[in-house]
């Protein structure tokens, strides 16, 4: 059966018992969650390069032996900045709409709109080795695509910014919960700054006004929840 651990922020592992993902791993002071929370980590994904998305990447790989996945670019840049290129997904790492299986675990790699300096932004369709299937949609606003993978794959639980500013606000996600056909949602990208919504109390009131059979799963930093 997996689960999923949230860090605070972006940063997600969602473990089975013979393999850990972890996402975005960026641990904030705020959240009291020490990077060592991760160090069980066998595959480590990054949505794009800002610093509260990379976090302890690098490091976490060097102590790990994790494998990194990253868009092309993004995996140079992180190669460059210390993960040893042997434990780097394809040694080059790989695009939007590909998928890669490592350890078990399906990972396929979708569209995101917001910035990198690297490569693109991205987010991650993770199917564990139980069929467990989870949606990072990274950092990201609202768009007609999400209907589609949605379609091609039924999501248990979607990690999705709330925060507004810098990605979807609470009206978007909502309404991203519509067209991802999502069971359940943890929402994310919240509180971490002062110029983000510092509660998930406007979201769950859309995601209440759409009437969605979605569950929404309020986590607090360091907490695991079973939602197999």
């Amino acid at each position: 059966m997996s689960d999923i651990t949230w860090f605070g922020h972006s940063a997600f592992k969602i473990g089975a018992p013979d393999v850990q993902v972890v996402i975005d791993p960026f641990f904030a002071p705020s959240a009291g969650v020490a990077p060592s929370a991760a160090d069980n980590a066998d595959i480590v994904l990054v949505t794009h390069d800002h610093s509260d998305h990379v976090g302890d990447a690098v490091a976490l790989c060097q102590r790990t032996g994790a494998q990194l996945g990253a868009i092309v670019g993004t995996a140079g840049k992180l190669a460059e900045a210390g993960v040893p290129q042997a434990q780097i997904i394809n040694g080059i790492g790989f695009n939007i709409g590909g998928t890669v299986t490592v350890k078990g675990v399906s990972i396929t790699m979708t569209q995101a709109y917001h910035s990198s300096d690297s490569g693109a932004p991205a987010g991650y369709i993770v199917r564990m080795p139980d069929g467990f299937t989870v949606y990072h949609a990274g950092d990201t606003g609202i768009f007609s695509g999400m209907e589609l993978w949605g379609q091609l794959y039924g999501i248990d639980v979607a990690l999705l910014p709330v925060g507004g500013v810098f990605t979807m606000d609470a009206r978007q996600a909502a309404l991203a919960c519509k067209l991802l056909r999502c069971k359940a949602v943890v929402p994310m990208h919240w509180g971490t700054f002062p110029l983000l919504a510092q509660s998930t109390a406007g979201f769950k009131a859309e995601l209440e006004r759409l009437q969605l059979p979605c569950r929404c799963v309020e986590m607090h930093p360091g907490e695991t929840v079973s939602l197999s």
